[in-house]
C-alpha cells in the first residue's frame, strides 16, 4: 500500500540522516574555527528536525489523526524556543550538548508516540517541565562556590531518600523501588539519588583521600548498594557500584583504588550470591525469558535497513516503552540506524569525558568523570540487556524510554554537565587574558 511504500522509503532518508548525524558527533572534536564549527552545529540542527518532521508525517499517513500534528507543532516550538533561550541565557554554552539533548528527545517521542500516543504526550509533558526547571542549573553550578563543602548533605539525604521507599514505596514490575504521588504520578528515587550519589564521592574525595575518608566514603556507598539491591532494582545497585570504583581510581590511583575495590567486594559479599544465583541468567528477573526473546525477534526482524516506521511489530515485546524500547527502534529503523544511536551515545560520553580533562578544579572533574560513566554505563545496560549480550537489568535508555524520572534525572545530569562546561571554558578565558596582560607588562618600556 502507499502508507507502506512511504514508511519504507522514508526510512532510506532517515538512515542516511542518522548516519551523518552520528559521524557529525565526532567530527565536531576536530580542530575548526568558530564558524565551521557553528556550521556543523548548525546542520546538526537541520537533521535533527528534518527527521522530527519526516516521522512524523509517516505516523500521520499512517493514522490521519489530527492530535499528531499537534503534538508535533507543539514540540518544534518547544525544541526551537529552548535552543533558542539556551544560548541567549549561556554564551558559552556547550551547542553540541544541546543537540545530543534534544536529538535523543526527539527520537524517544517520535518512537513512544507510535507505541502510545498518552504515554508520548505524559513524557513529553515531563521533559518539557522538567527543562525549564534545570536551566537555571548552568547559572546555579557557576555561583555556588561552596557545593563540595555539603557531602554529608547529599551522603545522607540520599540514603534517605532512597529508603524512604521502605516506608512509602509501591511495586512496579516486581521491584519496590517507586514512590507513588497520586494521580498516576510516581517517582523512582534512585534515579535522583544517583545524582546526589556523583555529588557525594566527588565531595569525599576532592581533597586527596586518606584510609578513613575512603573507609567511610566505601560504606556509604554500600549502603546506597545494599538499599538497592534490598528493593530489587539490580540495574540501579550495578551503576552506583561502578561509578564508585571508578571515581575511587579516578580521585587516588591505583593503590587506594585497589583497596576501595578489594573493601567493596567484601562488603558486597550478598551481591556475588545474586550473581552466582543467576545459573539461568536468561530466564530474566521475571522468571521467564519471554521478553529478551521478543527483543531478539524484532532486533533480526528489522535487518539492516529497518522494517519502516508503524511497520513492525514492536508491541509483541512486554514493557517495550521503557526497558526494551531500543528493540523497537532497531527493529523500525534498521541496524544500522540503531548502531549510528549508539555512536550518538558514544558521542556524548566522549564529550562528557572532553570536559572533565578540560575542567581544572578537582571538585568538578571528578563529578564529570562520575556522570560521564554513570551515562555511558546505563546505556551499555539497556543495550546489553535488550541484545542478550548480559542478564537484562530494567534499566532505561538515557533520554529515549519512557520514564518521568529518567528523563528528569538526565535532564538534570545534562545541565550539571553544562554547567561544568561553561566553568571550564570560563577558566581558559582567564587564562588568555592573564597571558595578554603579562605579555603587555614585559612589552612596555623599562
Amino acid at each position: 500500500s502507499m502508507v507502506n511504500l512511504i514508511s519504507t522509503g522514508s526510512n532510506y532518508i532517515i538512515i542516511i540522516m542518522g548516519v551523518i548525524y552520528a559521524i557529525s558527533c565526532f567530527t565536531v572534536f576536530l580542530p575548526s574555527s568558530e564558524k565551521v564549527q557553528a556550521k556543523r552545529m548548525d546542520r546538526q540542527e537541520l537533521f535533527m528536525f528534518l527527521f522530527h518532521f519526516i516521522c512524523y508525517g509517516v505516523l500521520f499517513v499512517k493514522t490521519l489523526d489530527t492530535k499528531l500534528i499537534f503534538l508535533y507543532a507543539v514540540q518544534v516550538v518547544f525544541f526551537k524556543l529552548l535552543i533558542f533561550i539556551y544560548s541567549r541565557v549561556y554564551v558559552d554554552c556547550s551547542r553540541i550538548l544541546m543537540n545530543h539533548t534534544c536529538f535523543l528527545l526527539l527520537i524517544g517521542f517520535v518512537m513512544l508516540t507510535r507505541l502510545s500516543f498518552d504515554k508520548a504526550v505524559k513524557q513529553f509533558a515531563i521533559a518539557a517541565g522538567t527543562s525549564v526547571i534545570v536551566l537555571f542549573i548552568p547559572y546555579f553550578m557557576q555561583k555556588a562556590a561552596g557545593l563540595k563543602r555539603l557531602k554529608w548533605v547529599y551522603g545522607i539525604l540520599g540514603l534517605l531518600f532512597l529508603a524512604s521507599v521502605f516506608v512509602i514505596g509501591t511495586s512496579q514490575n516486581g521491584a519496590t523501588n517507586w514512590i507513588s504521588l497520586g494521580h498516576g504520578i510516581a517517582l523512582q528515587p534512585s534515579e535522583f539519588v544517583k545524582i546526589s550519589f556523583v555529588f557525594f564521592i566527588a565531595a569525599m574525595l576532592t581533597k586527596a583521600p586518606d584510609f578513613k575518608t575512603m573507609l567511610i566514603t566505601t560504606i556509604f556507598s554500600a549502603c546506597h548498594v545494599m538499599i538497592l539491591i534490598a528493593e530489587k532494582d539490580l540495574g540501579g545497585a550495578l551503576i552506583y557500584f561502578v561509578v564508585y570504583v571508578f571515581l575511587c581510581y579516578v580521585a587516588t590511583g591505583l593503590g587506594a583504588g585497589a583497596v576501595a575495590a578489594n573493601l567493596a567486594y567484601m562488603l558486597f559479599s550478598h551481591v556475588r550470591v545474586r550473581f552466582i544465583a543467576w545459573k539461568d541468567p536468561w530466564s530474566v528477573i521475571e522468571g521467564s525469558g519471554y521478553q529478551v526473546t521478543q527483543s531478539l525477534f524484532a532486533i533480526a526482524a528489522g535487518g539492516w535497513l529497518g522494517k519502516g516506521l508503524t511497520q513492525g511489530r514492536p508491541n509483541d515485546i512486554p514493557v517495550v516503552e521503557s526497558d526494551f524500547i531500543f528493540s523497537a527502534i532497531t527493529e523500525e529503523f534498521g541496524i544500522l540506524f540503531a548502531i549510528c544511536l549508539i555512536l550518538i551515545y558514544l558521542g556524548v560520553f566522549v564529550h562528557f569525558l572532553k570536559i572533565a580533562m578540560d575542567v581544572r578544579g578537582r571538585f568538578y572533574k571528578l563529578l564529570a568523570y562520575g556522570f560521564s560513566i554513570c551515562f555511558i554505563f546505563q546505556v551499555f545496560l539497556t543495550i546489553g540487556g535488550v541484545t542478550k549480550f548480559i542478564p537484562s537489568t530494567g534499566v532505561t535508555l538515557p533520554l529515549i524510554s519512557y520514564g518521568g524520572s529518567s528523563v528528569a534525572s538526565t535532564l538534570i545530569i545534562f545541565a550539571v554537565m553544562q554547567g561544568i562546561f561553561i566553568i571550564a571554558y570560563k577558566e581558559d578565558d582567564e587564562d588568555e587574558e592573564e597571558q595578554s596582560n603579562k605579555k603587555n607588562e614585559s612589552n612596555q618600556p623599562k
